[in-house]
């Protein structure tokens, strides 16, 4: 099923069912005390909250929470579930990639509902968009993102957190500007708007390798947002060409560039670059605004990134804006 509309999420009511789910990666039983504050981070919410079955800490499969088939039938199952009102990934991982051709898209088309991670669930945000249309929430996965870095967050951004992935779960009105903190920094000063598209960018960068690729129309006028982590300042590199390889950078009309975390070679002088040299660098005279060191993705607590909703960008002004909501009544 292929399909170029929206599909926008219902809304989660309080006392609506979250479930946290193992979708890539395994639950460590060494992290149980952090899905724990998780849990305790979306009770506060006012969501009611269960865990899927493959959610066992110590169960595993390589590297992964279970066999690619058993993930995607759990996965199938709370797509097909009326009371499952959100999906929640535990962690990201190395798995998404063998179950994509498993996923039942009608299930989605028929009850779409949000389904939040990043890392490797960037790809599950990715395919759905391309298949259904469904906007897919780019934010923190529940044991290292609620039940870890926010619970090292001061106070006020642990409520800032709170208050925004709240309103971005249940409210119809458009959240308007994202916190902004002193680390964003403008990289191609410009203003652009369009639809959210992006996630890890080798993930992007996978994905158009096969036949879940994003058609390049979804690029078209699109904000790309980006982040990664580990790896090498030229892996990085690599992946922003095979995007221009690919056309993508000759459609978008501007880009945003999360923190990066842990990537060797990146502002090590004097032979090594920063990540805005990076960028400038394969860009090359394609005048588009870059916003970079913005908060989402693998360095800290996620600012959520709906793929498929229409935002406001002002590079030199520092500003993000989500231009409408990510569901609907």
């Amino acid at each position: 099923m292929t399909g170029s509309a929206l599909l926008r999420p219902r809304a989660v009511e309080p006392g609506d069912l979250v479930v946290i789910a193992a979708l890539s990666g395994p639950l460590h039983a060494a992290y149980e005390a952090d899905l724990d504050q998780a849990v305790d981070v979306l009770e506060r919410m006012g969501f009611r909250v269960r865990r899927a079955p493959l959610l066992e800490a110590g169960r595993h499969r390589w590297w992964s929470a279970a066999a690619p088939a058993e993930i995607a039938a759990e996965f199938n199952g709370l797509l097909r579930d009326r009371e499952v009102r959100a999906i929640i990934a535990h962690d990201g991982g190395q798995t998404v990639l063998g179950y994509l051709d498993l996923i039942d898209f009608d299930a989605i088309v028929a009850d779409p509902k949000p389904i939040l991670g990043y890392s490797d669930i960037s790809l599950l945000h990715l395919v759905l968009h391309a298949r259904t249309g469904l906007i897919g929430f780019h934010a923190d996965l529940a044991t290292p993102g609620l039940g870890g870095h926010w619970q090292t967050a001061s106070a006020p951004r642990r409520a800032e957190l709170e208050s925004l992935y709240s309103k971005l779960l249940t409210s119809t009105e458009a959240i308007g500007a994202l916190p902004a903190t002193p680390s964003w920094e403008c990289w191609r000063a410009g203003r652009a708007e369009g639809r959210l598209v992006g996630g890890v960018i080798n993930r992007i960068a996978l994905v158009q390798a096969t036949q879940f690729a994003l058609p390049l129309d979804r690029f078209d006028g699109a904000v790309l947002f980006w982040e990664e982590m580990g790896g090498l300042a030229s892996y990085v590199w690599s992946y922003l060409h095979v995007l221009r390889h690919h056309g993508i950078l000759d459609r978008i009309s501007g880009m945003v560039v999360g923190v990066p975390h842990a990537i060797d070679g990146l502002a090590e002088p004097p032979d090594s670059p920063t990540l805005a040299e990076i960028v400038l660098d394969v860009l090359g005279d394609r005048d588009i605004p870059v916003l970079g060191n913005v908060q989402f993705g693998h360095a800290g607590p996620n600012l959520p990134m709906p793929v498929g909703v229409r935002v406001g960008l002002d590079a030199q002004r520092r500003t993000l804006s989500l231009l409408e909501p990510a569901v609907r009544a």
